[in-house]
């Protein structure tokens, strides 16, 4: 991203943010509700019209690229199922389409990465049951493996493990470890680390608009956070020396 602008009504959601990550980081976008850590990924990918500034996918212009099987997005908190009745395997498979396009039916490399990416996020045995039976985390956990079917080189998340019981952000945190070992990359947007702060190579923290800290995860709030609640503040970290971009 460069020199970003995303405003809504008029008023600047994104002021002019620049972002660049390379293969094989992982990098949490981090921030209160409303600093716009949203709508920083969700303009990278198209989702949100920049109002100007520019954005580049593996070095291609964003209204020129067009190879999205490369990419895996989980949105933020929306339903496997999205309100149609379906197995949880016919909603992975869904991660196949980017591939093979609509027309063609499924092969055997299909089928193979469907039940890989089931057997990734702990749901296999699941896989002809309904999603709508499954619990909030369970089917985050399948909109995840959805997006890994597709076997993506760069993973895109929006707040992954919001709302999720323990054992989904457990099983999660190993999925993506799994992922970041095969030399994936990975940008996800959190409100709170918890299992996944092992995994993150940097964090950037976004406060109205701007990018105020680029570079280490920031400490969580209070140092006898227990595991799992690691709410990071927004303004963790901003006086530490050489960690900041100008806010």
């Amino acid at each position: 991203m460069d020199r970003a602008v995303v405003a809504y009504d008029g008023r600047p959601v994104l002021d002019g943010v620049s972002l660049r990550v390379d293969p094989a980081e992982v990098v949490a976008i981090l921030g209160a509700n409303g600093s716009g850590k949203s709508t920083l990924v969700k303009s990278a990918l198209g989702l949100v019209p920049l109002a100007k500034g520019e954005v580049r996918l593996f070095g291609t212009p964003l209204r020129r690229f067009r190879s999205w099987h490369r990419l895996g997005y989980v949105p933020q908190r929306v339903g496997a199922g999205s309100g149609v009745p379906a197995t949880v395997g016919e909603v992975v498979a869904e991660g196949r389409l980017a591939r093979r396009g609509f027309l063609r039916f499924p092969s055997g490399a299909d089928k193979r990465a469907v039940e890989e990416a089931l057997t990734a996020v702990g749901l296999a045995d699941r896989a002809r049951e309904p999603v709508s039976v499954l619990s909030g985390g369970q089917q985050q956990r399948v909109l995840i493996a959805r997006a890994l079917a597709g076997a993506p080189e760069l993973l895109v998340l929006d707040e992954p493990t919001a709302g999720v019981d323990a054992a989904s952000q457990e099983a999660f945190a190993a999925c993506l470890h799994h992922f970041v070992e095969q030399g994936g990359t990975v940008v996800f947007v959190a409100h709170e680390l918890g299992p996944l702060r092992p995994l993150i190579t940097r964090a950037v923290v976004v406060h109205h608009g701007e990018i105020i800290h680029d570079g280490a995860p920031p400490e969580p709030a209070g140092h006898h956070a227990e595991p799992g609640h690691d709410h990071v503040h927004p303004h963790a970290s901003v006086e530490a020396p050489g960690l900041l971009g100008s806010a």
